[in-house]
């Protein structure tokens, strides 16, 4: 299977690249600054940088295309000090807008494979039903990108690509801290597991990592 995985320079993103070629898939890794000849640039925020690493891969079939490229820029910040509009906008410009530029860019890829996938790398804190205050930038962005995911379920159907939206955990990674509940080790191998239980039936779900549902 060709698997695309944005984000894949660190944290969950670099350990479903290890896990996912471990399993003997063909993995491309993106990023958007790095020095490692192993990835792929892309800028996810940057409709010029998604169109021009799909020309690159053209004629490739993307069977699974990880959205997991996200920032969590508030991080630390009070919730009565998110005045500066530019963390709101630079904030839903990754998690959000790059989700869907990226999905857009790689319709061709993914119309070229038999079984074609999009996994979107949400978070719990997206979810309404669990709103627990705190982080209103990032659990927004969270949000609108679940709804996103839903949507482009419904409207990528008739096209056979199924999207399923994920919580990949509370993990020990930069953006998670080291107080995390559980490592990149449990994340990255759960998270594939779901990626291969997506199917047309299942689209547009909202799953945690272990295969748990997901409030909305």
């Amino acid at each position: 299977m060709n698997i695309l995985i944005t984000g894949a320079n660190r944290g969950i993103g670099a350990a479903l690249v290890s896990e996912a070629e471990a399993r003997g898939h063909s993995v491309y890794g993106t990023t958007r600054a790095s020095n490692d000849p192993k990835l792929l640039p892309l800028d996810v925020r940057d409709p010029k940088s998604a169109s021009a690493l799909a020309a690159q891969l053209k004629d490739t079939p993307i069977d699974l295309l990880v959205c997991n490229a996200g920032v969590y820029l508030e991080k630390g910040l009070p919730v009565t000090g998110l005045t500066d509009t530019q963390l709101w906008a630079d904030t839903f410009a990754t998690n959000v807008t790059g989700v869907y530029l990226t999905a857009m860019a790689f319709l061709p890829n993914l119309a070229l494979s038999q079984t074609p996938k999009i996994a979107i790398i949400s978070s719990q804190m997206g979810s309404s039903e669990r709103a627990g205050g705190q982080a209103y930038i990032y659990r927004a962005s969270k949000a609108a990108a679940l709804n996103l995911g839903r949507n482009l379920a419904v409207d990528l159907k008739p096209k056979n690509i199924a999207v399923g939206i994920y919580h990949p955990g509370w993990v020990r990674t930069d953006m998670g801290s080291s107080a995390a509940a559980i490592g990149t080790e449990d994340s990255a191998p759960g998270l594939l597991d779901r990626f291969d239980h997506l199917s047309l039936k299942t689209t547009g779900c909202f799953e945690m990592w272990n295969g748990d549902p997901m409030p909305f």
